[in-house]
């Protein structure tokens, strides 16, 4: 008979102690300590394994074997599809869509699946697949929170796909922990991934993240998995993100860009022109950028605002771009461009609900506020690229030739590009490319008189 016994488990980072701490050591997070049952069992005789060679590895799973879903952007960032006998995590915010994602994927793949919930009803989900107009006759309903009776199903039916939304509702029997807490989450995935690699099926666990943006559960949860996907948005628009953390089969720069509508998630397959539909051409401020996702440019509009501030301390506010170098670019643009910021207050807004946390718009961003401070119009039919060194000099950036196509194709007659950039390109474009060394000859360029 095994004994139980008591630890405290840092609900933040997952640091154990043996007993209650105000503030964790590790993450330095207060009152985030909670109360874990712990059994202790008996220690067996350890196995022996046998070694095997690298040289001597027959591989069961090809990169052709994986699981296509049918849907174009959730593919490309998984890698290609789902590889058998993976674990991929997908987390977000409550409301985004996760359960509608991993529904419309399921219905899309002609393969046996079984989709576990334990947070809604089997008239919820027929209430849902009607709504998303999902009619499947490869997918199989089961509404259970028990781990042993969810791992018996998986057994019988032995699907190719199984999804379990949520993991935060599933616990295993043995453990006296309620469901939810650190220790089930951690054992409920641990023992699904050991099946996952015994039956070579997929498992998609869809999980609840914290009031910080991080995946709910221990830390050590988003290391047991071979994926972790964010389903991210904002609640004002209708765009969602689907952002790669952990790739084991891929890489973990691509984003698959999608839109809420009311009969499910739609793909957007040419996110520039879109985030570019609404732009207002003959305004200060607005300068047009392009930035890196993955392997995909996307322009995206820069706004700035500049109003002179009436109370002793300026207002800095900045949406969709790290306000940290927000001030950093401001205080270069007073230094090397002389213009008078410190009195001035600053909101800057990355159009369409985007979050950029390159260095690439630095330029852009740069030329917007210069734009609405002196109230001169930026260039309608000029994209600006490059990072802002704290001397003013613009440096270079990556992938600078696919910038340039994707601003040609929607038709920009220029792009302004650092210098050191200029000298590596081949292209052979109709669009014009301004070389820049420093911030005082982009604004030249940028900006007009």
């Amino acid at each position: 008979m095994s004994k139980s016994s008591i630890k405290y488990v840092c609900t933040h980072c997952g640091y154990e102690s043996i007993k209650w701490l105000g503030k964790c050591p590790s993450c330095e997070n207060w009152n985030t300590f909670i109360e874990e049952f712990v059994e202790e069992k008996k220690k067996g005789l350890r196995k022996n394994i046998p070694e095997i060679l690298l040289d001597k590895l027959n591989s069961t799973v090809i990169e052709e074997d994986r699981i296509k879903s049918g849907i174009e952007e959730f593919d490309r960032v998984l890698g290609g599809g789902l590889m058998p006998g993976s674990v991929v995590l997908i987390g977000g915010d409550p409301g985004i869509g996760k359960s509608t994602l991993v529904l419309q994927a399921a219905s899309k793949i002609n393969r046996k699946i079984i989709y576990v919930t334990g947070e809604e009803s089997l008239s919820q989900i027929n209430l849902r697949a009607k709504r998303l107009n999902i009619s499947s006759e490869n997918i199989f309903i089961l509404t259970e929170t028990d781990l042993d009776i969810i791992i018996n199903s998986i057994e019988k039916y032995e699907p190719a796909v199984v999804i379990i939304d949520s993991i935060q509702t599933i616990y295993k029997p043995d453990l006296e922990n309620t469901a939810g807490t650190i220790t089930q989450i951690r054992e409920c995935t641990a023992e699904l991934m050991q099946l996952a690699k015994k039956k070579k099926c997929a498992i998609v666990i869809v999980g609840h993240i914290t009031k910080d943006g991080m995946i709910a559960g221990p830390k050590i949860l988003e290391h047991i998995v071979d994926v972790v996907l964010q389903f991210e948005g904002e609640r004002s628009y209708s765009y969602r993100i689907l952002r790669s953390n952990k790739n084991r089969f891929g890489s973990t720069n691509e984003i698959g860009i999608f839109e809420m509508h009311e009969d499910g998630l739609y793909e957007v397959t040419n996110p520039s022109e879109i985030f570019l539909s609404e732009r207002e051409k003959e305004i200060s401020g607005s300068v047009i950028t392009s930035s890196m996702e993955g392997t995909r440019p996307i322009l995206l509009e820069v706004q700035a605002l500049i109003t002179p501030s009436v109370y002793g301390n300026p207002q800095r506010v900045a949406t969709g771009f790290d306000y940290r170098r927000l001030s950093i670019l401001l205080a270069v643009l007073e230094k090397r461009a002389n213009l008078k910021l410190s009195s001035q207050n600053v909101f800057l807004n990355i159009a369409g609900g985007i979050k950029i946390d390159e260095p690439a718009v630095d330029l852009a961003v740069c030329c917007a506020i210069a734009s609405s401070y002196t109230n001169r119009l930026a260039k309608s039919n000029l994209v600006v690229i490059g990072e802002v060194g704290l001397g003013g000099e613009v440096r270079s950036v990556s992938n600078i030739e696919k910038r340039i196509q994707e601003a040609a194709k929607l038709g920009f007659k220029g792009v302004v590009i650092p210098e050191n950039n200029y000298k590596s390109i081949n292209l052979k474009n109709s669009i014009e490319i301004i070389p820049v060394e420093n911030i005082i000859s982009a604004l030249k360029n940028v900006l007009t008189s």
